[in-house]
This record gives structure tokens, C-alpha cells and sequence, in this order.
């Protein structure tokens, strides 16, 4: 349960990256918060950091309507 909660708030927190207005900040606050699930499922933070960068400096190219 207590895995579940964690991963809830930062999935909460990660969702606000999407608010942030160039693809620096929100790579940045993607990588934080692919390390931060990473970590908190049992990885080692590196697959979750690179996956979290990507996902934030692409978001607003891949979906306009959602990351803007």
C-alpha cells in the first residue's frame, strides 16, 4: 500500500510537467519523475530518468492538445 501511495504522488506531481512552458523544463521535471517512479518500482533510475526526459521534451510534439 505504501508503494501504491507514492507512486500515486508521483504520478500527481509528474502530470504537472506537462504545465511547464519549454522542452528543457519539462525534460527536466520528466527525468526527475522517471527516476523518482523508477526508484520507487524497484529499478536502479536510469531507464526511468531517460524515459522521463524523452517523454517531457517530446510530449509537445507527439500530443499539442495535451502539452502546451
Amino acid at each position: 500500500m505504501r508503494n501504491f501511495a507514492k507512486f500515486t504522488a508521483i504520478l500527481a506531481l509528474t502530470g504537472l510537467a506537462a504545465c511547464e512552458g519549454t522542452d528543457l523544463e519539462r525534460g527536466a521535471l520528466g527525468g526527475v519523475g522517471g527516476y523518482a517512479i523508477d526508484r520507487a518500482t524497484g529499478g536502479d533510475g536510469k531507464i526511468g530518468a531517460a524515459a522521463g526526459i524523452v517523454a517531457g521534451v517530446t510530449c509537445d510534439d507527439i500530443t499539442p492538445g495535451v502539452c502546451r
